[in-house]
């Protein structure tokens, strides 16, 4: 791991030094910034974010983490005792750092697996469609005559086939919180 300081990060962060930081950090298995300022902690974010080109997740606690979590992909506030700007600023509200585990592994699991899901199934019900209108026009000679009203496709989309979607979207599990908990790499095969 790397540990390193406010005042040696604020060296670290001018354009002559950037690239062999982040060549560095690649080789770490964590990187820890102490005494950082909230501009250092937003710069190295944006940093990560436009050189490496990589998803990042910022996890603050105070008021001075604000600007990190607000440049960050994903922000976890924890709330705790230096109050609860964090926590307004983040997608994501924790009550303690132990639970960032359960967080990203099962819940980030679960929705990962019901988005693509979703999308699928979104996609094979416009397919469908699509379909039926094209082989209409075989029907009607090419003509371009409409076999369908308007409101009969609102309702094919907002009654006929929302429910499964909705339905799958909120109740799907498909591996059990104490499995994700147990083997992490199911994190990285939903991705």
């Amino acid at each position: 791991g790397l540990v390193i300081d406010g005042r040696t990060l604020e060296h670290v962060l001018h354009d002559s030094l950037q690239n062999v930081f982040l060549e560095l950090t690649q080789k770490c298995r964590a990187v820890v910034c102490c005494q950082a300022t909230p501009l250092q902690k937003s710069v190295l974010v944006k940093l990560v974010r436009s050189k490496l080109k990589a998803m990042t997740l910022a996890v603050g606690d105070g008021a001075n983490d604000v600007s990190m979590i607000q440049v960050a992909d994903t922000g976890v506030g924890i709330s705790g005792q230096e109050g609860m700007q964090a926590v307004m600023a983040s997608d994501f509200a924790i009550s303690q750092f132990k639970h960032l585990r359960k967080l990203l592994l099962v819940h980030g699991h679960w929705c990962y697996t019901r988005l693509t899901n979703m999308v699928l199934y979104y996609f094979y019900k416009n397919v469908t469609y699509v379909n039926l209108l094209f082989w209409y026009q075989f029907f009607c000679g090419f003509s371009g005559t409409s076999m369908t009203d308007y409101w009969i496709l609102i309702l094919f989309n907002l009654l006929f086939t929302s429910v499964p979607p909705i339905i799958y979207g909120v109740l799907d599990k498909d591996v059990s919180a104490e499995i994700l908990m147990e083997l992490p790499q199911l994190y990285t095969m939903s991705q």
